[in-house]
């Protein structure tokens, strides 16, 4: 199956994310987790997004907060990934929020410098590093606690190439109403990187189970 049409396919199937955790593939040297199980023993090569035992685009990629640029190859600790935007009702407070509670965990147990996060906006022209402290206070982010970074496309074109080109995210922007306000519909999607940049667990869905989330890390920060 070719990775655009399932993206495609899978972005239609889903307005808000589609339920399960994913990966694929054989013994991979890249990864220390073994291969997940997944139903119809889909491969990770069949995915449009990276997946068990391959390895995360090489982009970089703006934190205003920080007024950093962050290379995901380079990020030398297990992080998570995510792709949202800060306007969004559905899915994406429910990824944000699932990603908090692993950092509440990772600093209640004083390991929060062995890990980090990323969420990466497609909404570039409304998500600056004031909606993103507004996104952490709502969300109830812990800033100070300097694992967690907001990342930021330039434009809306290298959202779309960033996004869905390389992370393989499906979204789409809906047609704005009549005060310019717009949504999007997009697949729900958490990535956890080991610190050589490559994949070893996703977690595709609106409801992403936190303490597998945890155990994963755990495993992984262990192995």
């Amino acid at each position: 199956m070719k990775r655009r049409t399932y993206l495609r396919a899978a972005g239609a199937g889903a307005a808000v994310g589609l339920a399960g955790c994913l990966g694929g593939g054989d013994a991979n040297p890249n990864v220390s987790l073994s291969r997940p199980d997944r139903e119809n023993d889909v491969s990770s090569e069949d995915l449009p997004y990276p997946a068990w035992g391959q390895q995360v685009p090489d982009v970089t990629l703006s934190d205003p907060i920080a007024g950093i640029e962050v290379s995901v190859r380079d990020i030398d600790v297990p992080h998570f990934h995510t792709y949202f935007f800060t306007n969004c009702m559905t899915v994406c407070p429910v990824l944000i929020s699932a990603l908090r509670e692993v950092q509440i965990h990772s600093v209640s147990e004083g390991y929060a410098d062995e890990v980090s996060f990323y969420p990466i906006t497609f909404d570039p022209a409304r998500d600056d590093a004031d909606a993103f402290r507004a996104e952490a206070d709502q969300m109830n982010v812990d800033m100070d606690a300097g694992n967690w970074h907001f990342l930021r496309p330039a434009d809306e074109s290298e959202a779309k190439s960033v996004v869905e080109d390389q992370f393989g995210v499906f979204f789409e922007k809906n047609e704005p109403d009549d005060e310019g306000n717009y949504m999007f519909t997009h697949l729900g999607l958490i990535s956890l990187v080991n610190g050589d940049g490559y994949v070893e667990r996703t977690y595709r869905g609106n409801q992403p189970d936190e303490q597998s989330l945890i155990d994963d890390l755990t495993a992984l920060r262990e192995a």
